[in-house]
């Protein structure tokens, strides 16, 4: 019998959405001079939360946790084989697809981030800081769009709203155990901070 459950806490929602607000703008304002100021503030933003996921990552709730979605490459080719199956594998956190590309998100965010710190403050070579940049940010929109496409086919075949989930935090599962804290208040602190400083870092640009 299936039973709502709590999956997502606050904090790792919270994180979801800042990290995808911030790349699509990071990315929409990445040409020219005149959003200049938008495209870093909301670089240093994805950087800052990259930070606190990497954190979270070893200390969050038991689904936000890396080695609830690390799987070996044989678990991930299997489950992708299951989707073409007449009863594909359904799990209540990330599905090793998920987990993949979760990885790959947080790996190359990381890449963006640091090589345009090194392209703006000239650390190094400018040619290559912007080379990886540029590339970093394509492969990550390509990461970005098979992501999205994965929900929707795991929401259509598990019949789940997915990304239904990723804003209420809940999910409809079977002997699956719900956790017992949200941590709404660090969800709000994290939000209001990244508020704040996207407040002050342009009206002082």
């Amino acid at each position: 019998m299936l039973q709502r459950i709590l999956v997502w806490d606050v904090p790792t929602r919270v994180f979801h959405w800042t990290l995808a607000l911030s790349f699509a703008g990071a990315y929409l304002t990445s040409e020219g001079e005149r959003y200049r100021d938008i495209h870093l503030a909301l670089g240093y933003l994805m950087l800052g939360m990259i930070a606190f996921r990497l954190v979270w990552g070893f200390v969050g709730t038991a689904y936000a946790r890396f080695g609830a979605f690390l799987f070996k490459p044989a678990a991930v080719v299997g489950y992708v084989r299951s989707l073409l199956s007449p009863s594909p594998q359904h799990y209540v956190g990330h599905n090793p697809a998920g987990g993949v590309a979760i990885f790959l998100l947080l790996a190359l965010g990381l890449l963006i981030g640091l090589s345009g710190l090194g392209l703006y403050w000239e650390f190094g070579d400018e040619d290559l800081f912007e080379e990886l940049h540029e590339v970093t940010a394509n492969l990550m929109l390509g990461v970005v769009v098979v992501h999205i496409a994965g929900v929707l086919i795991s929401s259509v075949l598990h019949r789940e709203n997915l990304v239904r989930a990723m804003f209420t935090g809940y999910k409809q599962a079977a002997n699956a155990v719900s956790i017992t804290r949200s941590y709404v208040w660090l969800g709000m602190v994290m939000a209001l901070l990244s508020a704040v400083f996207l407040i002050v870092y342009l009206g002082y640009s």
